[in-house]
């Protein structure tokens, strides 16, 4: 079973990428999904949440105020490394567990782990392969105004909160390229999804040809 890291950064389009990889065979961890099930009520993430960050951020039925949160990490790059502190062992660690699910049954399977910060994190480490989707800086800085309506300078904020896209794109084995329209990028997620899979049957280890 080959264990492939699927990254990106805001507003490049990697869920996208990551249902065109579903459509193709690919089996998917999601980490959002994890990261909203760890901080449930009752979940020891939560409780470090409200001790980090005070009362503020829990919604009076005990589930966490997301926006809040977030109103707060976004600005303070010291309440961000403490929030993905808290997070990220939670996060892996449920990761953990559905990987050795997955690995009781592998067949020929490519087993893909969708990390929004994967190098940030140092999820890379614990993968064989890293495919990244990528768009230029003022595409990225475009689609997040579009999307969710932030001045520029709001989503410039976002985005230099994450590490750049270019550098992602160095380190990677594989890039989509997600500039161009929804059929260019399920041709590129073919193409690469293609290489996936010669890397997956020949059980090839080592460095590999990007792109």
């Amino acid at each position: 079973m080959l264990i492939v890291g699927l990254t990106g950064g805001i507003g490049s389009g990697k869920s996208s990428a990551a249902r065109e990889f579903i459509k193709l065979g690919v089996r998917l961890v999601d980490s959002d999904v994890l990261a909203r099930t760890v901080v449930e009520p009752g979940r020891s993430a939560l409780s470090k949440i409200k001790e980090r960050f005070g009362d503020g951020v829990i919604n009076g039925d005990g589930t966490l105020l997301r926006e809040r949160l977030a109103d707060i990490v976004f600005h303070d790059g010291a309440a961000l490394a403490d929030l993905n502190a808290i997070v990220h062992p939670a996060v892996y660690a449920e990761m953990a567990r559905e990987m050795d699910e997955y690995r009781k049954d592998p067949g020929d399977t490519i087993l893909m782990l969708d990390i929004p910060l994967l190098y940030e994190s140092g999820g890379d480490t614990i993968v064989d392969r890293v495919v990244v989707v990528w768009v230029d800086r003022e595409t990225q800085i475009a689609r997040l105004m579009a999307r969710d309506g932030f001045s520029r300078e709001a989503a410039t904020n976002r985005i230099e909160k994450q590490m750049d896209l270019d550098e992602k794109k160095h380190r990677a084995d594989f890039v989509v390229d997600n500039t161009g329209s929804f059929e260019d990028l399920g041709r590129r997620v073919g193409q690469v999804y293609e290489k996936l899979c010669a890397v997956n049957r020949t059980g090839e280890q080592g460095a590999v040809q990007k792109r």
